[in-house]
């Protein structure tokens, strides 16, 4: 491995010291809230993955995510604090971003269809910078091109025609 490899290798103990003190964090969470579940740990990629499964209800999700968005910033502040270091760990709770993921996948995909057929851009809702990045890379993947345009929190793709 060269150098410059090895400076954008991602440093895996400190991304599973990461998921530690994150995992800690959201257990003492569910603690105070009274609510069961068990929190599992990953390293995917570059960042670190924390999932809260076997949870009942949508209470720890909320309306299109925002809930978990919350606590995925809360749990982000909670790692910087103890490291030092800004996180850009990933929380899940009861598989929500993986469904998301799937279903951003396909709409990404349709819309790029729907552009290539018309060959007029087509602006989509806003959305999340996960479900953002998710768009886009279904994009890519059918050959076209997607921007974000708008400000935070309305901020939103379009995709473009080649």
């Amino acid at each position: 491995m060269t150098e410059a490899e090895q400076e954008k290798a991602p440093d895996v103990n400190a991304l599973e010291q990461e998921g530690e003190i994150a995992a800690d964090y959201v257990e003492g969470l569910l603690d105070i809230a009274d609510i069961d579940g068990d929190i599992d740990m990953d390293v995917e990629g570059d960042r670190a993955l924390v999932s809260v499964v076997g949870v009942q209800g949508n209470e720890l999700v909320g309306p299109s995510g925002e809930v978990l968005e919350a606590l995925q910033e809360l749990t982000r502040l909670a790692v910087h604090r103890q490291t030092g270091e800004r996180s850009r760990l990933m929380l899940d709770v009861a598989g929500y971003r993986e469904r998301r993921r799937a279903e951003l996948t396909k709409l990404g995909t349709e819309v790029a269809n729907q552009v290539r057929e018309k060959d007029e851009p087509k602006s989509l809702q806003p959305m999340t910078p996960f479900e953002r990045k998710i768009v886009h890379d279904a994009v890519a993947a059918a050959g076209l091109r997607s921007e974000s345009e708008g400000e935070e929190p309305q901020r939103y793709v379009v995709v473009l025609p080649a």
